[in-house]
């Protein structure tokens, strides 16, 4: 182990000036670098998203805004071409600018930009704007800008979202209006056209259909009663000449006339109250009535009973009386029945009417939900955005405002030179072995044994004499004095006449990264 590395120190005087070239070449251009690099200074400022001061009472929908979206909103916002070229023109920011097209300008901007969120869960919501350029003035300028535009475009976003909620829920709000009354116009339109056959009229028309046909069937039997009156006043008058034989005397008009009211004041009784309007009439006519019948019996003159053309008379009123009766019975019997018709009418065509109307009262009762629903959420809307119009919701706020700094923030000028020193280290070490390597001639007896795999039983060193070493040393040592001059006219020649060594190292920096 020690023979090999004594080996390779003899080695090293050799590859000597080729390695200093190489170290030179590296550490030079690194310090050159270094110091060619102009200042950067960095500025940042914080923004934080704050919780609602005042809430508005509805939990968030799926479709409005969460924090960490709002950010990422803002963030694309602040990036768009038209913001950053206007950012850029107002602060001048580049000392090229002028000979930069929109795209460079657009590129440059967003490479010196850096946005970072901090989103999380039991945490708080901020961004962190930064921004570096050669001017500190116009970083801290491009930052506040930055600033500027994310605090109006949330504050904008926050209320053009209320009010397009707000517009939104005044719409609803008009449109099942309209409904409503459409649907109550249709529903009066409706029980308009079938009023005799609705529900509620159910039990009214089932309650008359009882009482027509128990007027009609009393109708009748009172026919059949005086139909076998007639015959009997017929038979007897024919057998004795007399209208009756025994009982009251016939009925005069009024007095006829005073039974019927009588009757039907009964009836009418046991169906409407004392202060129904047909009860009172009917008691009013049967008043009139017996004044007339009294005033009658009082003026009228006695006659004998046995007279013939009385008897005539009595049998002629008798029959009037009777086919009287019998006309108004029979025309009561008819419009009771026609009556009669139409109330079954009515009461068949009432459950089909039943459904319909509750179908829509059903539907009108929808309507009147989504409505009610709707003026809820438009209060609420309108809540949300006077809270926004307050600045009491939801809000991103300055936490940490830009400042103008004092120091650049890179590059970092040592760190370079480091990096160039320990480049020209490695190239000139990573040479050494790779010659090393690439290497196959034989030079020491441990290569004849590794190539001929022989051992030989002595070698004979090569013999070098003062002269030749004295010329050997002078060579190195002029190589070394070349390459020590030449390297730093080579890097010169290269800032000079091709290319500055620090925007050389920025092409070299960009397309390695």
């Amino acid at each position: 182990m020690i023979s090999e590395l004594r080996f390779y120190l003899r080695l090293l005087p050799r590859r000597l000036p080729v390695m200093i070239l190489l170290f030179l070449s590296a550490s030079l251009a690194g310090v050159i670098v270094a110091q060619r690099l102009p200042a950067v200074y960095s500025t940042s400022a914080t923004l934080l998203v704050e919780s609602a001061q005042i809430s508005d009472g509805q939990r968030r929908s799926p479709e409005q805004t969460s924090a960490a979206e709002q950010l990422q909103v803002i963030q694309q916002q602040l990036l768009t071409r038209s913001n950053l070229i206007e950012i850029a023109n107002e602060v001048q920011v580049f000392d090229d600018q002028a000979s930069m097209t929109p795209d460079q300008i657009v590129r440059a901007m967003r490479s010196a930009s850096n946005i970072r969120l901090t989103i999380g869960r039991d945490q708080a919501t901020l961004m962190r704007l930064n921004f570096s350029a050669g001017d500190p003035v116009k970083v801290a300028d491009v930052v506040n800008r930055y600033v500027d535009i994310a605090l109006e475009s949330s504050t904008a976003a926050a209320t053009s979202q209320a009010e397009d909620t707000r517009a939104f829920y005044e719409q609803e709000v008009q449109k099942y209006s309209d409904e409503i009354d459409a649907q109550s116009s249709k529903i009066a339109t409706f029980k308009s056209a079938n009023a005799d056959a609705l529900p509620e009229n159910l039990e009214y028309n089932q309650n008359r259909q009882s009482l027509l046909q128990e007027r009609i069937s009393r109708a009748e039997r009172e026919l059949e009663s005086i139909a076998i009156q007639r015959n009997n006043i017929m038979r007897v008058f024919q057998a004795t000449g007399a209208v009756t034989t025994q009982g009251p005397p016939p009925l005069t008009p009024e007095e006829a006339l005073l039974q019927q009211l009588t009757g039907e004041l009964s009836v009418a009784r046991s169906i409407y109250s004392d202060s129904n309007p047909r009860v009172r009439t009917l008691q009013a006519q049967i008043d009139a009535l017996e004044d007339r019948i009294a005033a009658a019996a009082a003026a009228a003159p006695d006659t004998p009973d046995n007279v013939p053309t009385a008897q005539s008379t009595a049998l002629e009123i008798s029959l009037a009386e009777i086919d009287s009766r019998t006309t108004t019975l029979t025309q009561e019997i008819v419009d009771a029945q026609e009556e009669l018709v139409t109330l079954r009418s009515s009461i068949e065509r009432t459950p089909a009417n039943g459904i319909v109307l509750d179908g829509l009262d059903r539907e009108l009762e929808n309507i009147q939900s989504l409505y009610n629903a709707s003026v809820g959420r438009l209060a609420q809307a309108q809540t949300s955005l006077n809270i926004v119009a307050a600045a009491k919701g939801e809000r991103v706020t300055v936490l940490e405002a830009a400042s103008v700094p004092t120091a650049p923030s890179s590059p970092s000028r040592v760190k370079i030179g480091a990096m160039g020193i320990a480049a020209g280290l490695g190239l000139a070490a990573g040479f050494f072995f790779l010659l090393e390597l690439l290497n196959q001639t034989v030079r020491r007896p441990a290569d004849i044994v590794k190539s001929l795999e022989i051992t030989p039983l002595a070698t004979i060193p090569r013999i070098e004499t003062k002269a030749q070493k004295r010329w050997r040393r002078v060579l190195q040592i002029g190589a070394s004095l070349v390459v020590l001059t030449s390297v730093p006219a080579i890097l010169w020649a290269i800032d000079t006449y091709f290319m500055p060594l620090d925007l050389l190292y920025e092409k070299i920096k960009s397309r390695l990264t």
